[in-house]
């Protein structure tokens, strides 16, 4: 099992510590990010990040890619796409990430990278990635339980497809598979950034992600670890949650 570790949330490079990965066979994708922007620092690293997705997929192997944080997801769908496969995307988060730079009142652009698959805001990442996008009802929204004004505004008159954690409603052929572990109930995930109670266990993530995993049709993963330093059981925590996603 090869994993590529992309160690960043956004433009900021995170320590090793941040992600126990199983297994000697990682991957590292780092550079040195230009001046500019956050969106032209990131640029620059998810131009790295869909080349090595589109070679891993090109040379006949399931890319599963581990990062900080959700925005890498749309580097792994231009890489698929970069090598040929038109793949739909399935999307496990607590969060709706569907806001655009004018909907959002935070101006967290984590929040933005499912609606920007979906054609917003493309000249910030997806024109320079060469990332097509993807019609709504290619797009399936699992969980998504902590949601702002505008995203319920905006996915209620959309025509993206949002499910539980049990009951994945898959688009027909190929997938890329993104899975924030904040999907994840925050009582059995301690640490996380971003944290939302009253979701799905552990186990019943894991479970669902194999359960897709088992049809054959990814054609890559993306695993989002938008969570803090380690401190006291976190890490063995993380690391069994990685072992199982991965393994699926």
């Amino acid at each position: 099992m090869t994993i590529t570790l992309v160690p960043y949330h956004q433009d900021e490079r995170l320590p090793d510590s941040s992600f126990p990965v199983p297994g000697p066979d990682v991957i590292p994708v780092t550079r040195e990010l230009p001046d500019g922007d956050v969106w032209q620092r990131i640029g620059a690293l998810f131009e790295l990040v869909s080349a090595e997705v589109a070679d891993q997929v090109g040379g006949g192997s399931r890319p599963l890619v581990v990062s900080g944080d959700c925005l890498t997801a749309e580097a792994v769908l231009a890489g698929v796409q970069k090598a040929g496969v038109d793949a739909s995307i399935v999307w496990f988060d607590a969060h709706g990430d569907v806001h655009t730079v004018r909907s959002s009142t935070s101006g967290y652009i984590g929040g933005m990278p499912l609606r920007q698959i979906l054609g917003a805001d493309s000249g910030l990442l997806a024109d320079r990635l060469g990332l097509r996008p993807l019609p709504e009802e290619r797009a399936v929204l699992v969980d998504a339980r902590d949601l702002d004004p505008a995203e319920a505004d905006f996915l209620a008159s959309s025509k993206v497809r949002r499910c539980g954690v049990e009951d994945v409603d898959l688009p027909a052929g190929p997938i890329v598979l993104h899975v924030d572990v904040d999907v994840i109930d925050a009582g059995d995930l301690p640490g996380l950034k971003f944290p939302v109670g009253g979701g799905p266990s552990r186990d019943t993530v894991v479970e669902s992600v194999r359960r897709i995993m088992a049809t054959g049709r990814v054609a890559a993963l993306s695993v989002a670890c938008p969570w803090h330093l380690p401190e006291g059981e976190d890490a063995g925590i993380r690391e069994r949650l990685l072992r199982d996603l991965l393994a699926a």
